[in-house]
């Protein structure tokens, strides 16, 4: 497990990774130690969730990801989806205007057939307000899957082969990538899970092939900047091959 040891701050100290990937785990729990309903763990996710966009600005991260909401979620008490669809109401009505003022762009994906209507505008209209922000790219997953993705991307070949459109020759690693939620987004460098959990959940799966993992047993609500740099810090010590030998 990382150390929640802070990043010194030096003039050599190397770039940041671009793109960086959370896994935010561990608010049942976190609320369940307390003798709080899940409900208070999830609040103070979403309190986390503020600490650390900002956090990954100030540290000039190009691209957040968070898995806000996987499709396998859906299966979980009616009250608790109830709760977690109110919390993001929330979040869209009263954080998109300080996102835009921070130059934050904000953009969703997954299944969006599945959220209510008006989750649906809200994500709209939160999408189009900050299209033009440059700070940073954060990317909610929201009733997102990597395997319903990469299931989607495969369809959306076959119908385009089908209609003449691509030659079944054509079909290669980038043709499925440009048809990815994130074909306008860079895999990511670094994905971090808290908790203590040390699998990746079907998340960003073709997107992940090279990508370094942290694991942290800091629950998600006590998530922070601290932890998000001594995880930095954990991969800047790595030395990233990509499939070639060392």
């Amino acid at each position: 497990m990382v150390p929640m040891e802070p990043v010194p701050s030096h003039a050599d100290q190397p770039s940041p990774p671009v793109h960086v990937a959370i896994i935010m785990d561990g608010n049942g729990r976190w609320a369940k130690a307390r003798g709080l309903p899940r409900t208070a763990g999830h609040k103070r996710g979403a309190e986390a969730v503020r600490r650390t966009v900002e956090g990954a600005r100030e540290m000039g991260i190009s691209y957040l990801t968070l898995y806000g909401f996987s499709s396998e979620n859906w299966k979980r008490p009616a009250g608790e989806v109830a709760d977690l669809m109110g919390l993001l109401r929330l979040y869209l009505r009263n954080e998109v205007n300080t996102l835009h003022k921070n130059g934050i762009r904000l953009r969703v994906i997954g299944d969006r057939t599945r959220l209510g209507p008006d989750i649906v505008n809200l994500i709209a209209e939160s999408e189009a307000k900050t299209a033009a922000n440059t700070a940073l790219t954060l990317t909610l997953a929201l009733s997102y899957g990597g395997r319903q993705e990469i299931v989607e991307a495969a369809r959306r070949l076959a119908v385009d082969v089908a209609a003449g459109r691509l030659a079944a020759e054509q079909v290669d690693e980038a043709a499925l990538a440009s048809r990815l939620f994130t074909a306008d987004v860079p895999d990511p460098d670094l994905m971090i899970r808290t908790s203590g959990e040390q699998r990746i959940s079907n998340f960003l799966l073709w997107q992940a092939a090279y990508t370094e993992l942290v694991f942290i047993d800091t629950l998600w609500p006590d998530f922070g900047k601290p932890e998000l740099e001594a995880a930095v810090r954990d991969f800047q010590g790595r030395e990233r091959r990509f499939g070639a030998t060392g």
